[in-house]
């Protein structure tokens, strides 16, 4: 290893890395010692609390894949991982294998959507890997082979996470019903919406498992909303920074229910990125903002719903008996074609997963060298 050098300053050292100097907090080097966390069930069990002054750095060397420092007042020295050092110089965070570059797509993307056997989801870690991965690039993937059984989906997205219920309970069918509860159980066309914003924490990722459609019509419709957010971000400024920054209503109401949450319509991470957005006009309320700041909210507004209609953005397809469309809806847009309700029979089987719960499995996947890389060949979708 090249050599490292040290230069010990009052409260923390820059280390002399081959990248570049980078300094580091004293407290943060105790903080992260190997012996705070204990081996077994992995948790904190050091109390940064308990340090009664500053802590100061006598001598720092590296041993191995360690850096040792010995403390002033403390007969143990610290040991931190190299590779941590590095990674902190570098991204300012530790390493995250979830953390993977999101893929924004368009209209064109239909053929490239990821689509994996169930079998090779439940039987096997490539799989698996391959659709997770998916879902955290591109925000969508398709399960095909899927059994026609009521087990089936529970079965898929459990492989994945445990399934977190809404007020319609663990599931819901989407078909037409004589009292509907939503939109979606109509025969009606439904607009571009992400699932349940009403909810103080949406569901994370969606699950629709085709059982039977043989109806004229109703064709599936998907955008990725991050893609039309960047989109907004680089012709109109302005009104991307106000739905990235302020929070409106929704809700869900029925017999039984009145669930109502504010939401960002942008959601953007700690750098700035778009990770997803929170857009549905037939469960939105009545918008609260000052109405001095609605002079410049509505027409923002306006402007991101209507880029959503851009063919440019959209893919259609018709939902297959023995496929799930699995997507993230906190990113990805769906809605649906009207259809001819007594033309044949259609009859979609959901739930939700958590979006933790998918880079969770994931990270267990990467930890063990199955990454997802390697996509297994399979057939289009069809239009």
């Amino acid at each position: 290893m090249t050599d490292i050098t040290f230069e010990f300053k009052d409260k923390g050292m820059v280390i002399g890395l081959p990248e570049g100097p980078t300094y580091f907090n004293y407290y943060w080097l105790r903080d992260t010692c190997v012996t705070t966390l204990d081996p077994q069930t992995r948790e904190r069990i050091f109390d940064i609390s308990s340090v009664t002054s500053q802590p100061v750095a006598l001598s720092a060397h590296v041993d191995g894949d360690m850096l040792v420092i010995a403390w002033e007042n403390e007969v143990q020295p610290s040991r931190v991982p190299m590779k941590l050092i590095r990674e902190m110089a570098a991204n300012g965070r530790p390493h995250d294998p979830a953390e993977l570059p999101r893929n924004l797509w368009f209209s064109d993307h239909l053929p490239r959507i990821t689509r994996v056997p169930q079998n090779a989801v439940l039987e096997t870690e490539d799989g698996l890997a391959t659709l997770t991965r998916a879902l955290i690039v591109d925000g969508i993937a398709v399960v095909t082979g899927m059994d026609k059984t009521d087990e089936a989906l529970f079965r898929l997205v459990q492989a994945i996470g445990p399934v977190t219920p809404s007020a319609e309970g663990l599931d819901f069918n989407v078909r037409v019903e004589i009292n509907p509860t939503n939109l979606a159980f109509t025969a009606g066309p439904l607009e571009m919406h992400t699932d349940l914003p009403g909810e103080e924490k949406a569901p994370g990722v969606q699950f629709l498992h085709c059982l039977e459609n043989t109806v004229q019509g109703g064709l599936s419709l998907f955008l990725d909303g991050a893609a039309v957010a960047e989109a907004l971000r680089v012709e109109d400024p302005k009104a991307f920074a106000l739905l990235a920054s302020e929070d409106i209503p929704f809700f869900y109401r029925h017999d039984n229910w009145d669930y109502r949450a504010h939401q960002r319509v942008i959601e953007t991470d700690h750098d700035g990125n778009v990770t997803g957005v929170t857009i549905s006009q037939h469960l939105q309320d009545t918008i609260d903002l000052p109405q001095e700041m609605l002079d410049d909210y509505y027409p923002a507004l306006i402007k991101f719903i209507q880029l959503m209609q851009e063919d440019r953005f959209m893919i259609r397809f018709r939902s297959e008996a023995g496929n799930c469309v699995i997507f993230d809806n906190h990113r990805i847009v769906h809605g649906r074609e009207g259809y001819v309700a007594d033309s044949g029979a259609r009859h979609l089987r959901g739930c939700y997963s958590d979006r933790g719960a998918l880079r969770s499995t994931y990270r267990v996947l990467a930890g063990k060298g199955f990454d997802g890389m390697v996509q297994p060949a399979e057939t289009k979708i069809s239009a």
